[in-house]
């Protein structure tokens, strides 16, 4: 894909190419994103929405193709959005529904999808300066559950995440859609277990880790002392014992009812907005 891609990219930049054929290789090339090997093989990715391909716009990322649906043409922000990807070099496609539904796998697509550049940023370069916090994920597995945390840690003001293993592609269909456009605004970072431990020993942070075996109240903690890594583990495991003995405090959300656990999404929420809530009284401690 990417070879061709660049070619028919280099022909046809500032012109909008006119697509109804879901044979086009362009399309074929596009729809192909869905696989994480393709994914992978040209580091990119695709937005869905108008608002998303706003937004990643805003915080400086550059569309590589822009696709929209003749019913789109000619609204003045679709236009704007149009005119930038050219004025980058990147390929603008007006198709028809039948293909945004292809490329989407949707039946009632969004009328804008746009293809960017996988970011990650380098974790031997992070030095967490006090009153930030970063959240950490242990081989997180569900799509849904990754796309909501990066969500709200980018609504919890935090500074990061850190996928730690083999995790969820945090560039899948599926997880840029639960991200609601924070995969543009949070700092996405990744490491082995090995490489972690490391980049957390020489960084100075306090680890906090939820565990169902924690023997810390979550609220009891003092998140101020230090720059705060939240450790979460697996939604099926949980942490490993390799990862739980390095942390600085093992954490439990006191529980009623029956359920033994929570989802993953809401427990790191519940972490995050904790953290916060004692980062904004970092200036009154005594």
């Amino acid at each position: 894909m990417n070879d061709y891609h660049r070619d028919q990219g280099a022909r046809r930049v500032g012109q909008v190419k006119e697509v109804t054929s879901l044979a086009n290789p362009i399309i074929k090339d596009i729809k192909a994103l869905s696989n994480k090997k393709e994914r992978d093989e040209t580091r990119s990715f695709i937005a869905e929405g108008l608002k998303l391909v706003i937004d990643a716009l805003d915080l400086g990322w550059t569309i590589k193709t822009l696709v929209y649906a003749k019913a789109a043409k000619g609204k003045t922000q679709v236009e704007q959005v149009a005119l930038k990807t050219v004025a980058t070099g990147g390929l603008v496609l007006e198709v028809s529904e039948k293909v945004l539904s292809a490329i989407t796998r949707r039946d009632n697509p969004q009328m804008v999808v746009g293809v960017f550049e996988q970011r990650y940023a380098n974790l031997r370069d992070v030095k967490p300066a006090l009153g930030e916090t970063y959240v950490a994920l242990d081989r997180v597995r569900d799509p849904g559950n990754l796309g909501t945390i990066i969500r709200t840690a980018d609504a919890a003001g935090a500074s990061g995440v850190i996928l730690v293993g083999e995790t969820t592609d945090p560039f899948s269909l599926e997880t840029v859609r639960a991200t609601m456009g924070s995969v543009f605004a949070m700092p996405l970072l990744r490491a082995n277990v090995a490489e972690f431990v490391k980049w957390q020993k020489a960084a100075g942070v306090q680890l906090v880790a939820t565990h169902l075996a924690g023997a810390v109240d979550y609220r009891t903690i003092d998140y101020r002392k230090k720059p705060v890594v939240l450790l979460m583990g697996n939604e099926q495991a949980g942490l490993p014992d390799e990862l739980a003995r390095e942390a600085t405090a093992l954490a439990r959300i006191p529980q009623q009812g029956r359920a033994d656990s929570l989802n993953l999404a809401i427990a790191t929420g519940i972490m995050l907005f904790e953290t916060r809530r004692h980062l904004l009284t970092l200036d009154d401690r005594t």
